[in-house]
């Protein structure tokens, strides 16, 4: 009998490798082996692939995903680490780089600080690995990237969705996969523009970011025409010498079509609605917001997007889960489409205007060239409900609707 004898090459590397016979020529992409027994036959192999490996980039102990927070779901907020999102998107790709002989790995790097992760890249950087999904807080994303200025590393950022980031603080080697605040301002705005609720009440949290999420909304109202009745500030508690900061419907009385919170934190504005001195819809932090998922979005392939995700996580989807998954399908068309694992064509193909990116949303996203900000629709959202999706019918742009959504090119402050 024939013993047919299978020889394996695998190749462990991050980058391009190759791997040719010695002494007896064979056919391109084939192992000829050699010194075999007689009367045996040799099965060809095929040569392995080159493997891209993509850095997944996390703090080891991070705030954000405190145990106590998740199970609340505030709205918005994170139900989960957005890991097991990136595993799902990698299984998705795995045929993505076939014909151009590319494979496709993901490798977990955590850190205790800004210093830890740094190391830890330049380490990851030395293997090969040039693209990262970073799951990271503001300030931390921004210590990383600088540190690798004007080297050949993509860092996506997959949860800080600080507009600082965007403008000011811009960095040339992060994309953004993750909408900011401004975009979900506006997403937001335009709602309620488009319903006639044109007259809004704002309550605001005590913390920076509470007032972040209010120079946002600020910025769309004017943008939109959108008019503020007042701005009042909240506190979390029960204190009766405070009940004019504590007490929602002492907070809500005046004239007004709508209320906007701002309270990052969601603890206050989890009691609001049903609770206003007025009959009045609440949106923000509670109610309604302009979210990147919602996972009973019904359209466009997402059901089959949520369902390989909750059979991974045993949880829904949320914004940062979509954003990793995103992060890493992104990656997969670009190696498709460029028929190239070359850092510099991925790179350009995820610039370039004509670049469509499939987010099972409806619209193509693409990343804008002046920011690196991710256009995508987004899904206005309650807790278990999509009602509408920016940009609305009638919010046009000259160019891309989507830039109706945050930072147009003339409003940038971005200077790479």
């Amino acid at each position: 009998m024939i013993k047919k004898i299978v020889l394996s090459v695998i190749l462990a590397s991050s980058g391009l490798s190759a791997v040719s016979a010695e002494d007896t020529p064979a056919p391109l992409g084939i192992v000829a082996p050699q010194n075999l027994p007689a009367g045996t036959e040799a099965a060809p192999v095929q040569v392995a692939k080159a493997v891209l490996t993509i850095g997944y980039l996390h703090l080891a102990d991070d705030a954000r995903y405190d145990d106590k927070l998740m199970p609340k779901q505030f709205l918005g907020a994170p139900f989960g680490r957005p890991y097991p999102a990136a595993e799902v998107a990698l299984k998705e790709i795995k045929f993505h780089g076939e014909a151009a002989g590319v494979s496709f790995a993901l490798e977990q790097i955590s850190g205790k600080d800004s210093a830890d992760l740094i190391k830890q890249v330049d380490d990851s950087q030395a293997k090969g690995i040039k693209f990262f999904v970073v799951d990271l807080p503001a300030k931390t994303l921004v210590e990383v990237a600088q540190a690798f200025k004007g080297k050949d590393l993509l860092f996506f950022n997959i949860s800080a969705k600080d507009d600082a980031l965007r403008q000011a603080q811009c960095q040339a080697n992060i994309f953004h996969t993750i909408p900011n605040v401004a975009m979900q301002a506006d997403g937001l705005v335009q709602y309620l523009i488009a319903h006639k609720w044109r007259n809004a009440l704002i309550l605001q949290g005590p913390l920076p970011e509470d007032q972040l999420l209010v120079e946002a909304f600020n910025r769309a109202a004017k943008r939109y025409g959108l008019k503020i009745s007042d701005t009042r500030p909240f506190v979390l508690g029960s204190d009766p010498r405070e009940r004019e900061k504590n007490n929602i419907a002492l907070l809500t009385g005046g004239d007004y079509d709508v209320v906007y919170i701002a309270d990052t934190e969601g603890e206050f504005s989890r009691n609001a609605n049903y609770q206003t001195l007025l009959p009045r819809p609440v949106v923000g932090s509670e109610g309604l917001n302009a979210l990147a998922w919602n996972w009973a979005w019904e359209r466009h392939g997402a059901p089959q997007v949520e369902k390989r995700f909750e059979k991974q996580a045993n949880r829904h989807m949320s914004d940062v889960d979509w954003a990793a998954w995103m992060t890493v399908r992104s990656l997969g068309a670009a190696v498709q489409q460029t028929q190239s694992s070359d850092f510099t064509k991925i790179r350009d193909y995820l610039l370039a205007p004509t670049t469509n990116l499939d987010g099972a949303k409806g619209n193509p996203s693409s990343f804008r060239p002046w920011d690196h900000q991710l256009r995508q629709p987004l899904l206005l959202s309650t807790h278990n409900w999509v009602i509408d999706r920016a940009p609305l019918q009638g919010f046009l742009h000259q160019i891309n609707n989507l830039d109706t959504l945050g930072f147009d090119q003339p409003d940038s402050q971005c200077k790479f």
